[in-house]
C-alpha cells in the first residue's frame, strides 16, 4: 500500500511539472523542441526528437569536408616533410630533427585543445567554435606561405593552424547529434568515409602541386580548403541550446556569490578530475599515451625514407594513399565488430591494432622492395582505423555516458604530448646513425608496450564486478537477517515493502 501510494505520488508530481513546464514554455522556431524558460537546455534536449535527414544532410556534407581537409593535410605531412627540407638550408646536420616538429606540433595541438574547445563548444556554440577555428586555420596556413623560416612555421602551421583545427573539428562531430540520434551511426560512418577520401587524393595532388608551383603557392592551396571550411560551418545551427542560455537573466540576478566563487564553479564543472578515480580509466589513459608515441612517425618520415631507400621519389605518395584507404575500411568495419563486443572487453581490438602497428613500423626497415613497404602501409591504416573509431564507445563503458565527453578531452589532451615528441625523437635518430632504421624499430616499441597494458582493464573490470558483487551479497544477507530479528527501525522502506 505505501508503495502504490508513493509511485501514484511521484506521477502527478510528474503530471504537474509537466504541465508548469508547456506553460511556461516556447516553441523553438529551428527545431520545435519545447524550451523551459529560465529552466536548464538539458530539460530541452531530452524533450527533444532530431530530425534524422532534412537539412542535416548538409551538415553531414560540411563535417566530412572539415574531417577530410583537416586530417587529410595532417595525415599527408609526409609530402610537405619533403618539400620543407628542399625549402630549407641543406647543410643543417639537424634539418630532419628540425623540420619534423612542424608536423608533430601541427598534430599535437589538435589534441592538446580538445579538452578546450569543449569548453568553448558547449559555451558559445558549435557554429561559432568552428567557424572561428577554420578562419585560424586558414590564417595560419595561408602565412605560412610568406616564410621560409621553419622557426615562424613552428608557429603559422604548428600553432596556428594546429589550433583552428582542433576548434573546427570537434564541433563537426557535436553536431551530428543535433540532427541525428536513430541514424547517428550512419552519418558518423558517411563523415569517417568521406574523409578517407582527402585522405586519399591530397597526397597525389601535393605531389603535383608541390612540384609544379612550390611550397610557398602550395600552402596558399591548402589554405583554400580552410577557407572554404569557413562558410560551410555556417551550416552547423544548433537545434538545441547550449549550456550557455543568454536568455536566463534571472539566473544571474539570483547567483549572489563572488566572481571569484563563480569562477572556482566553473573550474570545477569544466575541470573535474572524477573520471580519473576510476583505474580502468587511468590504465586505458596510460596505455594510449603510451602507444601514440610512435603513431605518427610513419605519416611523418615514411615518404623521405623509402626516397632515401630505394630511390622512389615518383610512387613515394602510394604510401600515404594506401595508409588512407585501409584506414577508412577499419573504420568502416570497426564499428559492427565492435558492437558485437560487450562491454570493456572492446579495448581487445585496440590491443590487437596497437600491436600489429608496432610489428609494422618494425617490419619497414626488414622491407628489400618497395612493394613490400606498400604491403606494410595496408596493414598501417587498418590498424589506424581500427584504434580511432573504438575509442568514444569505449569511453562511454569505461565512465559511462555523463562522464564520456569528459573522459574523451582528457585522454585527447594526454595525448597530445607524445604524439608531437615521437616524429622528432626519430627525426633525431634518422640523423644520428644516417637512416631511419632505428627510428622506425624506436616507432614500433610504444604502440606493443601500450596494447599490453591496455590488455590488463578488461581484467581488473572483471575483477571489480567479481568484487562488486561479492559485497552486494554480502549487503543482502545482512538485510535478510535485520528483518527476520524484527530490527528495522520504524518508517524504513523495508518495513513498509514487507508489511
Amino acid at each position: 500500500m505505501a508503495l502504490r501510494s508513493q509511485e501514484q505520488a511521484l506521477s502527478e508530481k510528474g503530471a504537474l511539472e509537466d504541465e508548469g513546464e508547456e506553460g511556461e514554455g516556447g516553441e523553438a522556431a529551428s527545431g520545435g523542441a519545447v524550451v523551459a524558460r529560465g529552466g536548464p537546455p538539458g530539460a530541452a534536449a531530452q524533450g527533444f526528437t532530431p530530425p534524422e535527414g532534412g537539412f542535416g544532410w548538409v551538415v553531414v556534407l560540411a563535417a566530412t569536408w572539415c574531417n577530410g581537409s583537416i586530417f587529410g593535410i595532417h595525415n599527408s605531412f609526409g609530402m610537405l616533410y619533403v618539400l620543407l627540407q628542399d625549402d630549407g638550408a641543406a647543410e643543417d646536420p639537424s634539418l630532419k630533427f628540425k623540420t619534423a616538429w612542424v608536423g608533430s606540433l601541427g598534430m599535437g595541438m589538435i589534441f592538446f585543445c580538445s579538452p578546450i574547445v569543449s569548453i568553448f563548444t558547449d559555451r558559445i556554440g558549435c557554429r561559432t567554435t568552428a567557424a572561428s577555428g577554420a578562419a585560424i586555420a586558414f590564417i595560419g596556413l595561408f602565412s605560412s606561405s610568406f616564410t621560409k623560416s621553419l622557426e615562424v612555421r613552428y608557429f603559422t602551421y604548428g600553432v596556428l593552424f594546429g589550433c583552428g583545427s582542433s576548434f573546427a573539428f570537434q564541433p563537426s562531430l557535436v553536431i551530428l547529434g543535433h540532427y541525428f540520434k536513430r541514424r547517428l551511426g550512419l552519418a558518423n560512418g558517411l563523415v569517417t568515409a568521406g574523409s578517407c577520401v582527402f585522405s586519399m587524393g591530397l597526397p597525389f595532388l601535393l605531389k603535383i602541386v608541390g612540384r609544379a608551383i612550390g611550397l610557398a603557392h602550395t600552402f596558399q592551396v591548402l589554405s583554400a580548403f580552410m577557407l572554404v571550411q569557413i562558410f560551410l560551418s555556417l551550416t552547423f545551427r544548433p537545434m538545441f541550446p547550449s549550456t550557455s542560455d543568454p536568455h536566463d537573466v534571472e539566473h544571474v540576478k539570483l547567483d549572489s556569490r563572488s566572481w571569484r566563487q563563480q569562477c572556482a564553479s566553473q573550474m570545477r564543472k569544466y575541470f573535474s578530475l572524477r573520471v580519473f578515480r576510476k583505474k580502468t580509466y587511468r590504465i586505458w589513459a596510460f596505455g594510449i599515451a603510451t602507444a601514440v608515441l610512435g603513431y605518427f612517425v610513419p605519416y611523418m618520415h615514411l615518404v623521405k625514407y623509402v626516397e632515401e631507400e630505394f630511390k622512389e621519389t615518383e610512387r613515394a605518395w602510394i604510401l600515404l594513399l594506401c595508409i588512407g584507404a585501409t584506414s577508412g575500411v577499419g573504420r568502416l568495419a570497426s564499428g559492427p565488430i565492435s558492437d558485437l563486443i560487450h562491454g570493456p572487453k572492446k579495448i581487445y581490438l585496440q590491443v590487437a591494432s596497437f600491436i600489429l602497428l608496432g610489428i609494422m613500423c618494425m617490419m619497414i626497415p626488414q622491407c628489400q622492395e618497395f612493394w613490400g613497404v606498400i604491403i606494410v602501409c595496408l596493414f598501417l591504416g587498418l590498424c589506424d582505423g581500427l584504434f580511432i573509431t573504438i575509442m568514444a564507445p569505449i569511453a562511454f563503458e569505461l565512465v559511462g555516458p555523463m562522464q564520456a565527453s569528459q573522459a574523451i578531452g582528457y585522454l585527447l589532451g594526454l595525448m597530445a604530448i607524445p604524439m608531437t615528441a615521437g616524429p622528432p625523437i626519430a627525426g633525431f635518430l634518422g640523423e644520428h646513425f644516417g637512416n631511419y632504421h632505428l627510428a622506425f624499430y624506436f616507432a614500433g616499441v610504444p604502440p606493443i608496450v601500450g596494447g599490453l597494458v591496455l590488455s590488463l582493464v578488461p581484467l581488473i573490470h572483471q575483477r571489480q564486478l567479481r568484487k562488486k558483487r561479492l559485497d552486494s551479497g554480502k549487503d543482502k544477507m545482512l538485510v535478510s537477517e535485520t528483518i527476520m530479528n524484527g530490527e528495522l527501525l520504524p518508517g524504513s522502506p523495508a518495513m513498509e515493502a514487507h508489511m
